[in-house]
């Protein structure tokens, strides 16, 4: 009988502090309402306060990478979850719009960076030889199964009793995974005299420890990489990604549905829903990222939102509760599904050692894009008094990143040299 190995601990480990972190960060769709109701701020204040919260913890994410070689990952992991949780407590206390950017754009926003850019990605690439895509693709797939598990709940505690009661429970079970972190969480499977899930041979692994400045080899590793075109195509194309998720799904997706007369319990169900699908699609899609050419993965993943969020203003627009489930249904199934083959292309590019980095400044190229969108989406409900253009708009860009990932070259996956010499 094979003995059960301690990646799959670090495996959950991961998958429950993302929820955590996730559900935190996609909490924010819920409190936009009950903020504006209670404060009397417009919301297009509350959106920009979501948007640098989006931004940040997304160009966090190389620095994040860069941390984690100097200091390691569960000390970054006490760190974050630290930070989330006295986020979640000034927030009973704010009462001033720039309190409120300050909590929810600063605080939560670095908080949550460890544990929605770059965590999954070095787990899988730490703890797994054998397995890697499938452990990615649960990870990735653990940031929007928060909104599965709790988003329905904090929308039903917000309107029975208050939105500090729903915030409460966040706090409650950000306690707890900061307990489990503390006592299982590991930096790495040398540390426990392992090697990774699925590697025989101990001469195959290589941790190198860094001592410089980790703002200095974030920085390093993007002057090498803004060289290389392969670096550009996938961060425009994760651009119209965070644009078309997190910042305005996330964001804006419960509001909308109110305008249309649906309770947002109702649509935080659809959310919820989203979450099941999201956990299937982007576990699947981390499983076919080890047998499929990964462009057409992701040229197809963009293409099907990108239809999807074009067809969302007119089932709205029926008040049709089945045509919103067949949209939660199908969205769902490819909200994440981008992440794994987009990490598996800047690792096979990149190469393994520099793929943290390179992908934690990929992903702030889509943490801008969801930062443009919750900010942007804001500005277009004042003008017009609907998100319809807003979100039309990003299915027409989604259109446009199928066709960037095409771009990208089958032989380009084959070069695993620096990325100043891919320049050349």
């Amino acid at each position: 009988m094979k003995r059960f190995h301690y990646s799959w601990v670090i495996l959950f480990i991961a998958f429950f502090s993302i929820i955590i972190a996730g559900i935190i960060r996609s909490s924010s769709g819920v409190f936009i309402v009950p903020f504006e109701t209670e404060f009397g701020w417009e919301r297009s204040t509350i959106s920009f306060a979501f948007a640098i919260s989006l931004l940040l913890y997304g160009i966090s994410g190389p620095f994040m990478a860069a941390l984690i070689e100097v200091t390691g990952i569960k000390k970054m992991m006490i760190l974050a979850m630290t930070t989330l949780l006295g986020g979640i407590l000034l927030t009973f206390f704010m009462v001033k719009p720039w309190q409120l950017i300050l909590i929810w754009g600063v605080i939560i926003g670095l908080g949550s960076g460890l544990f929605l850019t770059v965590l999954s990605p070095y787990i899988a690439n730490t703890w797994f030889e054998k397995r890697r895509g499938l452990a990615l693709g649960m990870l990735t797939a653990s940031t929007a199964t928060g909104q599965l598990v709790l988003l329905p709940l904090l929308a039903i505690i917000v309107e029975t009793h208050s939105w500090k009661w729903a915030m409460g429970l966040i706090l409650i079970l950000s306690v707890v995974m900061l307990g489990v972190i503390l006592l299982f969480m590991k930096n790495s499977p040398k540390e426990i005299g392992l090697l990774p899930y699925g590697l025989e041979e101990e001469g195959s692994v290589s941790e190198k420890v860094h001592k410089k400045n980790p703002i200095i080899i974030a920085f390093e590793t993007l002057f090498e990489v803004v060289k290389v075109k392969q670096f550009w195509l996938l961060a425009v194309s994760f651009f119209i990604c965070g644009l078309s998720t997190s910042g305005l799904i996330g964001t804006h997706f419960i509001s909308y549905c109110v305008g249309f007369g649906f309770t947002a319990v109702a649509a935080a169900s659809m959310l919820s829903l989203m979450g099941v699908f999201d956990l299937i699609g982007s576990t699947l899609s981390g499983w076919l990222s080890d047998r499929i050419d990964n462009r057409w993965l992701l040229f197809w993943y963009y293409g099907l939102r990108g239809v999807s969020l074009v067809f969302l203003p007119f089932a709205l627009s029926e008040g049709s509760m089945i045509l919103l489930i067949i949209f939660s249904i199908f969205y769902g199934l490819d909200w994440i599904a981008t992440v794994p083959p987009t990490v598996n292309i800047s690792r096979q590019i990149f190469g393994k050692e520099k793929s943290g980095i390179v992908y934690g400044w990929i992903f702030a190229s889509h943490q801008l894009g969801a930062g443009a969108a919750a900010a942007g989406a804001g500005v277009i409900y004042n003008i017009f008094s609907s998100y319809s253009w807003a979100f039309t708009l990003a299915g027409m860009f989604c259109l446009l990143a199928s066709l960037f990932v095409i771009l990208l070259k089958k032989q380009d996956f084959e070069v695993k040299e620096s990325p100043s010499q891919l320049a050349n």
